[in-house]
């Protein structure tokens, strides 16, 4: 495996020592679904990164674009992480959060009319 500073890294590994994805089996898994793509190409897990390298990662529901400052083959701190890549990710799409339905405490179960309503708030 590459050493710190060497040209290349894989970016399988890259992905997991800059804490892109928590395992790397899951880095290699995003690659051949073809979620991972480097410059543009879509890549496979051995594929080598180097510095200046665009890499766009879709996992979580979201999609990452950073670019390489510097190559890690092992995984690495948060603060060292940080330094390793510059993120130029859109930001993350804010959850929208569905109004329940509050009941007063020691008002019993809600009647069929009241659970009705309840489920139409909830969107079900």
């Amino acid at each position: 495996m590459a050493e710190e500073g060497s040209g290349t890294v894989r970016v399988d590994a890259w992905i997991w020592a800059v804490r892109l994805t928590k395992t790397r089996s899951t880095a290699a898994t995003a690659c051949r679904a073809g979620h991972v793509k480097v410059n543009g190409e879509r890549a496979k897990p051995a594929q080598p990164v180097r510095v200046g390298d665009e890499v766009r990662l879709f996992h979580a529901g979201r999609e990452r674009i950073v670019v390489v400052r510097r190559t890690v083959a092992k995984r690495v701190g948060a603060p060292v992480a940080a330094e390793c890549l510059t993120d130029n990710s859109p930001p993350p799409t804010p959850v929208e959060v569905a109004v329940v339905g509050i009941r007063d405490r020691g008002a019993g179960r809600p009647t069929k009319r009241e659970r009705r309503e309840i489920e139409t708030l909830r969107g079900r």
